[in-house]
C-alpha cells in the first residue's frame, strides 16, 4: 500500500534520540562485538552513533522534510516470510535480492510499548535471524546486556521505574522504508537500510521520530536468509571510502539521489 504525502512528508522537524536509534541496532551489534573489526557501540544519550560503524544505526541530528513532495522513482513491495516462528518473527523469505531485503528490514522493525520490552524485542530478534555460527551464550548475553540498558534509558524517560511497564499510551515503534543494495550475490546480500523511529512518552505526549541509517549484511542458510558478523564484515569493506546515503523522507528529493528505494507494504 503506498504512502501519502500527508504520511510520508509531515512538516517539522525530527529530532534523533540516542534511545531510538539503539532499538534497532542492538542484535547486528552483538554479531561483531568482540571480533575482528568489531562495530562501535550504539550511541549513548547524547551522543550520535558511528557513521561508519557497521551494524549500527546513525541518527540524523535535526531533518526538515521539505515543502514539495517528490515522487520516489523506485519503489517495491518486499515479500512476506512464509510463516511466523515461535517468537512471533517472519521467517521463509525467498531466496531472491528482494527476499534478503525482506529479512533485513524485518530484523530491524520492532515495537516496545506496555510489558514488551527493548530485551525482549532484540532476543526475539536474536534468535530468529541470527545465523547459526554466530549463536552462543555469550552472544544472547550481550544482546541482553546492551538491550537491558536501553530499557533503563527509555524507563527514564519515560519517568517510570526501571524493570517496569511502560507508561499508558507511551511506545517507541521502528519500520524500514527504504533500503539500498550495496552488493549482492546468489547466496549474500549487502544493504542500507533507511529506518523511521517513533517515540511518545505517554498519552499526552508529543510524538518524535527520527530517520536511521543501518548497514546489513545477511547470508542465505539453511533454507532462509540469516544475519551474520561475516556477511556485515564484508559489508563494511564494500563500503569503505564511499560516500552514504542520506537520512531523508520518501518524498524528499534526496531520497532518489541517494539511491534509495522506497517499500510498499506488501498486500
Amino acid at each position: 500500500m503506498s504512502r501519502t504525502r500527508g504520511t510520508w512528508n509531515t512538516k517539522g522537524v525530527w529530532a534523533a534520540g540516542a534511545a531510538l536509534a539503539a532499538v534497532l541496532v542492538l542484535t547486528a551489534y552483538s554479531l561483531l562485538a568482540g571480533g575482528d573489526g568489531g562495530a562501535d557501540a550504539p550511541a549513548k544519550s547524547g551522543a550520535s552513533a558511528s557513521p561508519g560503524a557497521s551494524g549500527a544505526a546513525s541518527p540524523a541530528p535535526t531533518y526538515a522534510a521539505p515543502a514539495d513532495w517528490t515522487e520516489p522513482e523506485r519503489w517495491t513491495a518486499l515479500p512476506r516470510g512464509q510463516r511466523t516462528d515461535d517468537r512471533g518473527s517472519q521467517v521463509g523469505f525467498p531466496h531472491t535480492v528482494e527476499g534478503a531485503a525482506a529479512m533485513a528490514a524485518a530484523a530491524n522493525s520492532t515495537r516496545i510499548e506496555g510489558e514488551q520490552s527493548t530485551t525482549d524485542e532484540q532476543l526475539r530478534i536474536y534468535h530468529s535471524y541470527a545465523g547459526k555460527a554466530d549463536k552462543s551464550a555469550q552472544a544472547a548475553e550481550r544482546v541482553e546486556l546492551e538491550a537491558g540498558q536501553t530499557d533503563k534509558t527509555l524507563a527514564q524517560e519515560m519517568g517510570v521505574s526501571s524493570g517496569q511497564p511502560l507508561p499508558s499510551g507511551a511506545y517507541v515503534r521502528g519500520h524500514v522504508v527504504g533500503y539500498k543494495v550495496i552488493k549482492k550475490s546468489a547466496d549474500e546480500v549487502s544493504v542500507w537500510l533507511l529506518g523511521r523511529v517513533v517515540q511518545k512518552n505517554g498519552e499526552t505526549q508529543k510524538e518524535e521520530s527520527s530517520y536511521t541509517r543501518t548497514l546489513l549484511g545477511v547470508q542465505w542458510q539453511d533454507g532462509d536468509w540469516k544475519l551474520t558478523a561475516d556477511a556485515i564484515r564484508r559489508a563494511q569493506q564494500d563500503i569503505a571510502g564511499e560516500a552514504q546515503p542520506p537520512m531523508v523522507a520518501p518524498g524528499d528529493a534526496e531520497f532518489n539521489t541517494g539511491g534509495w528505494t522506497a517499500i510498499r507494504e506488501a498486500s
